[in-house]
């Protein structure tokens, strides 16, 4: 499997989060589901920065379509990770969203992941275009002096 590279120049939104107990598998480290949930957290604060909600652009709720993950590191109860998301400006109907977690007190990443949006139609619940409205703001996000 090729490794997941996180793309530093379209990074648009840094969130830290931290390892709640709740969070601790029975291996004494952030478990596959805590993760997944950290993901979105960070993910719908990206986009709520953005001014719209994953529930909701232009009338048009998002769904995940796909989800890669990949682990580089432990994190453990209490690590403050710093969520990095990075949009690469979307064409057609999937918008690709790269997320890294970083180990905010040694600068490790603990895990790299891509999630593949879909925005819907609310009537017909088929796949449509991105939003215009969201790709001119994930453009305008990584506009110089914007981060």
């Amino acid at each position: 499997m090729q490794r997941l590279a996180f793309p530093e120049a379209e990074c648009i939104h840094r969130q830290p989060l931290t390892v709640r107990l709740g969070d601790i598998n029975y291996g004494r480290h952030l478990g596959h589901d805590a993760l997944v949930t950290l993901l979105h957290e960070a993910r719908a604060r990206a986009i709520a920065a953005l001014g719209f909600s994953e529930s909701d652009v232009a009338g048009s709720p998002s769904v995940v379509a796909e989800l890669t993950v990949q682990y580089r590191a432990e994190a453990h109860w209490g690590d403050v990770l710093v969520a990095e998301t990075a949009m690469p400006t979307p064409t057609g109907k999937g918008m690709p969203v790269y997320q890294r977690l970083v180990r905010e007190a040694d600068a490790r990443t603990v895990a790299v992941a891509c999630v593949t949006l879909l925005w819907l139609d609310p009537a017909s619940h088929r796949p449509i275009a991105v939003p215009p409205v969201l790709v001119q703001a994930v453009q305008r996000s990584r506009a110089p002096g914007s981060d």
